[in-house]
């Protein structure tokens, strides 16, 4: 799946370096760093015989910085293409008063634990603005979502961990509203719940266009999801305070 991500980089970097060829064509690129906090992040590996804990509640998930990028490439003002990376690791400490058996391995109540957790996304996607407007922007389009996921716990000589990469396809949606011809409000995501879990990306950001060139954004990301079966539990919710620079090309 990795390599058909890849594929696909080299496809759009393809159509980036030849805009000029597509006299009605935009490239823009989105650079967004900040800082995340950890809302919850429960887990139980294997999801039907581990034990249940918290990485949040009874370790201690420490904010980190993060940092996404996402190129986009707009045909006749409606069609976009994007690809983004964005990776997710966050580190937890502390000692649980319970023994813990997560895949395979138990370790034993009130020892130090380190645990590590992974959740890189990569994403393709495509978009159709259904309005465009002067004042307003709105559309929706499908995501083809790759997750790169490890949770890892370490402990006294003790080591195990759990990693999945997958395929989730994912609704995509935008609406951009304009008050002034430099301001903006964007809410931005993909989202999509089903049997087997369930996973939420959304940005809800200020806007200010400087130049034609250089745009600014500062706002609130959610991420949330997770899923439930005999191989996984695991359902976590992050907190991001974002901000971002657009580059139009």
């Amino acid at each position: 799946m990795l390599k058909i991500f890849t594929i696909s980089i080299k496809l759009l970097l393809f159509l980036i370096i030849i805009p000029a060829m597509t006299s009605n064509a935009q490239v823009v690129f989105d650079f967004e760093a900040g800082i995340v906090f950890t809302g919850y992040n429960d887990v139980r590996i294997p999801g039907n015989q581990g034990t249940f804990f918290s990485l949040n509640q009874d370790l201690n998930a420490n904010p980190q910085i993060f940092y996404r990028i996402r190129a986009n490439y707009t045909i006749n003002s409606r069609h976009t293409f994007s690809l983004l990376f964005a990776p997710l690791e966050i580190k937890s400490e502390g000692s649980v008063p319970k023994d813990i058996l997560f895949e395979g391995e138990n370790f034993p109540s009130n020892t130090e634990i380190s645990a590590f957790y992974k959740f890189n996304s990569y994403r393709l996607t495509y978009r159709y603005d259904i309005i465009k407007k002067p004042k307003l922007d709105f559309g929706l389009g499908f995501t083809a979502k790759i997750r790169d996921a490890k949770i890892a716990l370490e402990s006294s000589g003790l080591k195990s961990e759990k990693t999945n990469v997958g395929f989730v396809p994912i609704i995509n949606f935008r609406l951009l509203w304009r008050p002034e011809e430099n301001l903006g409000i964007l809410i931005d995501g993909d989202a999509l719940a089903a049997k087997q879990g369930r996973a939420e990306d959304v940005l809800i950001a200020a806007t200010y266009r400087i130049s034609d060139r250089v745009g600014l954004k500062a706002g609130y990301r959610i991420l949330e999801g997770g899923a439930d079966n005999d191989e996984v539990y695991n359902f976590a919710l992050f907190h991001y305070a974002a901000f971002g620079v657009f580059l139009y090309l």
